[in-house]
């Protein structure tokens, strides 16, 4: 579905992605695992059209539009890092931002239904301004906002980034839900126990390089994964 070949990223004289190559197949989750700084979300963010990048990405067999309107009218769809809702917005005219770009009214309508059933409690605040909303709540409509652009793989940036962990067991059981729906997730996440363990497929990013890939289910038992990432001797 997603094919990305020797991408680079630079800032200024940064070089903060170099030459990676992913893969994401069709209704799987990916994830990609690493450090602050590691160059996680500089890799989304070149996907989605937010920052200039070198190399070449392909999205459903067709080279993937560089512009990041276009990526969203193309199936992607971003839920950035620290949420970024539109705060002064009530819960329900941030969903109708997710769907900005679509003119399929009965479609649209059926949508606002299904990810009311999936979060249960924007349904309940959906005349709150977001802002009010607690951080848990808050990611809640940046997932949500994210479906209502009915994408067919969605780039999960960080969504336990703060939460309480109760919470962040409540955001990856939807994550399993939204793969259920028969999405495509790559999921970027410090939370690497987490994100291991609900992936198929995985990659550990390392000062913008590629240093191991495979199935999640086998990086998780890997000894050298798990003294970095998750804890273990």
């Amino acid at each position: 579905m997603l094919k990305v070949r020797d991408l680079n990223v630079y800032y200024g004289g940064i070089h903060a992605i170099r030459g990676v190559d992913i893969d994401v197949q069709k209704g799987n989750i990916v994830t990609i695992i690493g450090s602050n700084g590691a160059g996680k979300s500089s890799l989304l963010n070149s996907i989605s059209g937010i920052v200039k990048y070198q190399g070449f990405i392909e999205f459903e067999g067709k080279p993937l539009p560089t512009q990041a309107h276009n990526v969203v009218k193309s199936g992607i769809c971003q839920v950035p890092e620290g949420r970024i809702i539109f705060a002064n917005l009530t819960v329900q005219e941030n969903l109708k931002m997710g769907a900005y770009l679509r003119n399929d009214k009965k479609a649209t309508e059926a949508d606002f239904e299904r990810v009311y059933e999936l979060f249960p409690r924007l349904k309940e605040r959906e005349k709150q301004i977001a802002g009010t909303l607690s951080g848990g709540e808050q990611q809640m409509l940046a997932m949500g906002r994210g479906l209502m652009s009915s994408p067919e793989l969605i780039l999960l940036d960080e969504p336990s980034l703060g939460l309480a962990p109760l919470l962040i067991n409540t955001i990856f059981e939807i994550i399993k839900e939204i793969k259920a729906m028969g999405k495509t997730i790559l999921l970027v996440e410090q939370n690497a126990f987490k994100a291991l363990s609900v992936a198929d497929e995985a990659y550990v990013l390392e000062q913008g390089v590629i240093t191991a890939s495979g199935k999640a289910s086998d990086l998780i038992k890997d000894p050298k994964i798990q003294e970095a990432y998750l804890g273990k001797k």
